[in-house]
């Protein structure tokens, strides 16, 4: 499991001026950023079950602001139209005091104040896969506007030549996803542990009933 380790409390706070190191590793939110369908939502719960916290879908916040898919609004508004309402959102939830588990859109970090706004905020972890294990995941995806095109593979590499040094800029570390949903959980635990984050502990399966004997 591949990690690419940037010290957490190197960074400035972008919008204050002051540093995040000031605040306790376990306060700031945890976020995952990534291509389209590297697995940010399905990771981020479980990441967030495991820590006992919240889980926020980006997505879904949007599309409950919005009142339609997002690939709806991509095809009558335009693309300028929702990065406009993604930055608005985000800033409103990165706003809330509480800690929990946030899973961004693929182009989140196309605008330099959403960089700003997780870098400050969050944890970021940068999930990475091989092109060829997203496409298999969004060949017959129809709800992911940018990836219906003739060739979605060319499409997927032109996203990432674009956006690959963004995500570097924006993470604190990256986490290569092929491995499995384990594995790549245990990664980004330990990452967190070096920054400061309490390591969950391990779950338990609950005990199984008993019932009570009339002997």
């Amino acid at each position: 499991m591949e990690l690419w380790p940037r010290l957490l409390y190197s960074r400035p706070c972008y919008s204050c001026g002051a540093c995040r190191e000031s605040t306790p590793p376990m306060q700031l939110k945890i976020a995952l950023i990534g291509m389209p369908a590297i697995g940010k939502t399905t990771l981020g719960r479980k990441l967030a079950s495991s820590y006992a916290l919240g889980f926020v879908d980006l997505d879904q916040v949007i599309e409950s602001a919005i009142g339609c898919r997002i690939s709806e609004y991509f095809e009558r508004m335009g693309e300028a139209a929702f990065r406009d309402v993604e930055a608005r959102l985000l800033a409103e939830q990165l706003a809330r005091p509480e800690p929990f588990v946030l899973s961004t859109g693929g182009g989140i970090v196309l605008r330099p104040e959403n960089r700003a706004q997780l870098r400050q905020h969050c944890h970021v972890i940068y999930l990475t896969a091989r092109l060829e294990t997203l496409l298999r995941r969004v060949r017959n995806d129809r709800t992911r506007p940018l990836l219906q095109v003739a060739d979605p593979l060319a499409k997927l590499r032109e996203l990432h030549a674009a956006r690959h040094a963004l995500y570097l800029d924006t993470a604190d570390f990256q986490v290569q996803v092929d491995a499995g949903t384990r594995a790549t959980l245990q990664a980004i635990v330990q990452a967190l542990a070096q920054r400061g984050v309490p390591t969950p502990p391990p779950r338990t399966a609950p005990a199984a009933p008993t019932t009570a004997r009339a002997d």
